[in-house]
């Protein structure tokens, strides 16, 4: 199974966004969620807070807000995204029935989110993606085993666990990419050849795979640093 081994560079400053979005067709940011406190819901619209109301947990409650957050300072440098004197607050995003995350009145853009541990993983493309990043020792072998008996993917075939891993993240973004429910697709064949695909193992910690149609595709991974968000001061203390 290849894989590519990256070392991530520091952070990004969100000014680079704009040369990254006009020399690449995807964009794969990550962020550490442990680097923001719970926050205000004031940047989410009814559709977004009545999503976050389904969530039963504080750490899915934390995640979304921040996810969602940052995704639309991330795309005010996206150009076409917000007018002159329009807010962030004015980017709406929604899911659709299995989770796909779509930015409200702009088709162009394909939006992709996989989280593991304290890392959200924002993909903003100009093709269709899927992406899913996990940590290598998050997942055992032995309980993703299962869905990997598949003609296609034989037991046979794997030399380690670096490959069982692999091959499960890129089931997951092929989910995404299709936009099919993860249950109905983990166990059946993964067929990959009328898609590109590319696994990377970052900083010999996180395995992320990409799936998209479009072939060759430029693509850049980068880690954003914190964000100063905005939060009204009667909202700091906010509990879930």
């Amino acid at each position: 199974m290849y894989t590519r081994y990256l070392e991530l560079s520091p952070p990004i400053p969100l000014e680079n966004i704009l040369h990254l979005w006009e020399q690449n067709d995807i964009l794969i940011l990550l962020i550490n969620l442990d680097s923001y406190n719970v926050l205000s819901t004031e940047h989410l619209d009814r559709t977004e807070k009545e999503h976050l109301e389904s969530l039963k947990t504080n750490y899915f409650k934390k995640r979304y807000i921040v996810s969602r957050i940052v995704l639309k300072y991330i795309l005010k440098y996206i150009p076409g995204c917000l007018l002159k004197n329009q807010h962030i607050s004015e980017i709406g995003t929604y899911n659709d029935e299995y989770g796909k995350v779509h930015i409200r009145n702009h088709k162009e853009l394909h939006i992709c989110i996989s989280y593991t541990g304290n890392i959200a993983s924002l993909a903003i493309s100009k093709v269709e993606v899927g992406i899913d990043i996990e940590l290598k020792k998050l997942i055992s072998p032995g309980k993703v085993l299962k869905y990997l008996q598949t003609p296609a993917l034989k037991i046979e075939d794997f030399r380690n666990e670096l490959d069982f891993l692999t091959v499960w993240t890129l089931k997951e973004a092929y989910c995404k990419f299709s936009n099919k429910s993860m249950l109905s697709s983990l166990n059946k064949e993964l067929d990959l050849s009328s898609v590109f695909h590319l696994s990377y193992i970052l900083n010999n910690k996180y395995i992320l795979s990409v799936i998209t149609d479009t072939n060759p595709c430029a693509l850049n991974i980068s880690c954003l640093p914190k964000i100063t968000l905005y939060e009204p001061t009667e909202d700091k203390n906010k509990k879930f």
